[in-house]
């Protein structure tokens, strides 16, 4: 049947399109049902909804999201028939049962994500099937290799192309804005992609988006990365690996984000961008992905045996993740404090960690015997600061900002200790939920300021976090969040006191 696109006031962050229940029902369709959309030669697979309203016969209604993934407007006239339901979810439901998935299978799956044939309850049956029953390497390698191949890819004629990434879960995580310009500065090609926040307050996109471009094509992250030495880019912006933000965006609703998953995410970024060696950090921590050292230490294995099955020299570091790394959560505060640990040289975690992954990096290559002290040198004598600035240069930023003139929320509101000792642990969910509700990351400017971290000693009355936010009903509510769920303990040096009366009088 023939349709004139009739586009909606709508956006949903999947291909669809909106038929009248007649024209449904002629086709012998049913809400959720695919369909093939053709015209001018093109076509793709949408999934169908049904509405009595705003649609007319003869109409096939469109989101905007559809409408600009799918070049339509409201002169387009499209064929529309009914598409069969994939083989890819018999496999699904084959992993559901418990078995393991060939390789054309898991190739299949992933094609079928790229190519949004997979509805979003398929995918989250997909999500679920590898959390519950799992996935052998051989199985995740195949899933890697699918989605590069589907993918764009960056390949660089000379140099030595290296990256890093982390895993993720721990506030504050941001340390690749510095160790970036210090691998880049020792003459290595470092193009960094990475994610926005999924469940975290700031992504290592978001952070650097305070200050330059990060929605770069392929072919300008290999342009600036082989004029300056390294990029820090959205990964989603430049095609690579595109299943990866599929699933990723339904991993989000359904809070799930399976280890198999994790690493695919991880090694498909990499080889995407032409790298050949790769540092990973892994936080663990008691509320970070990886819970504890035991799982760390199997996961790191896995990753580095499937690393080098594809190619890759991959090396991992477990790092601690109880506690957020550095005091800043929040776009434009961590940008703050990134520029603040480059321009005065502060010692403290985020440093560390920092130079401790680009170390790694330089022991791989050979730059170095002992990668951190050369890391360090790089820092020290201020080529790490003066790299970031090119780099946010030629990503369109200014390269003369400081710290001080990045613009944070103007509401605010401090949270004070009531309680003498010292603080025992820092919850990161807490703080993630305080910082979130507050804004960030859609607002730039909000997020929260850690005054304590774990082993510091407090006194009654003493700052324990400040919130920023840009509006004031945000600023009200994170207010609420943070006097509700406890994002510090704090204990004195007595733990509990027992007495049987004034025995001693």
């Amino acid at each position: 049947m023939k349709f004139r696109i009739k586009t909606l006031p709508l956006r949903t962050e999947r291909i669809a399109v909106v038929l009248s229940q007649d024209d449904a029902a002629e086709l012998g369709l049913l809400p959720g049902d695919r369909v093939k959309v053709s015209y001018d030669g093109k076509s793709f697979v949408a999934e169908v909804e049904v509405s009595q309203e705003f649609i007319g016969s003869g109409e096939a209604g469109v989101c905007s999201f559809t409408a600009e993934a799918c070049s339509l407007t409201e002169e387009c006239l499209v064929e529309i028939v009914p598409f069969a339901r994939p083989k890819s979810v018999e496999y699904i439901r084959k992993k559901l049962d418990g078995a393991k998935y060939e390789r054309e299978e898991i190739k299949d799956i992933i094609s079928s994500i790229s190519s949004d044939i997979l509805s979003d309850i398929e995918i989250s049956a997909f999500i679920l099937a590898n959390e519950i029953v799992g996935m052998l390497n051989d199985e995740i390698q195949w899933m890697i290799e699918a989605m590069v191949e589907v993918g764009k890819k960056i390949v660089f004629e000379r140099g030595t192309v290296v990256d890093m990434h982390s895993v993720g879960g721990l506030p504050g995580n941001r340390f690749s804005l510095i160790a970036v310009p210090t691998v880049a500065a020792a003459g290595l090609l470092i193009p960094k992609t990475a994610s926005r926040a999924i469940t975290s307050a700031s992504g290592t996109a978001d952070t650097m988006e305070v200050l330059a471009n990060v929605n770069l094509s392929v072919d300008e992250i290999k342009e600036i990365t082989e004029e300056v030495g390294g990029v820090i880019a959205w990964n989603a912006a430049t095609g690579i690996a595109p299943a990866d933000e599929k699933i990723i965006r339904v991993e989000y609703q359904l809070e799930l984000s399976p280890k198999p998953h994790l690493m695919a995410s991880v090694l498909s970024k990499k080889l995407g961008c032409g790298a050949k060696f790769v540092a990973i950090d892994i936080p663990v921590g008691s509320k970070a992905k990886i819970e504890n050292v035991d799982v760390g230490r199997s996961f790191a294995n896995s990753m580095m045996e499937i690393g080098r099955n594809l190619g890759l020299k991959v090396a991992t570091a477990l790092t601690d993740g109880s506690q957020p790394l550095g005091r800043a959560i929040g776009p434009a505060l961590e940008a703050k404090e990134v520029l603040e640990v480059m321009e005065k040289k502060h010692e403290g975690d985020l440093l560390e960690k920092a130079l401790g992954i680009a170390g790694i990096l330089f022991e791989m290559t050979g730059i170095a015997a002992n990668g951190y002290q050369h890391a360090r040198k790089i820092f020290e004598s201020g080529k790490t600061l003066e790299k970031f600035r090119e780099i946010v240069a030629a990503q369109g930023g200014d390269e003369n900002i400081k710290a001080e003139d990045i613009a944070v929320g103007d509401k605010t509101y401090t949270l004070t200790s009531s309680v003498e000792g010292a603080v025992v642990s820092v919850n990161n969910k807490s703080i993630v939920k305080i910082a979130r509700t507050a804004g960030a990351p859609k607002d730039k400017g909000a997020g929260v300021y850690v005054h304590k971290k774990r082993g510091e000693v407090v006194k009654a009355g003493d700052p324990l976090l400040t919130i920023y936010a840009e509006k004031e009903w945000k600023l009200d509510n994170a207010i609420e969040v943070a006097n509700t769920k406890q994002a510090f303990e704090i204990s004195g040096v007595i733990i509990e006191r027992y007495t049987m009366g004034r025995w001693w009088s």
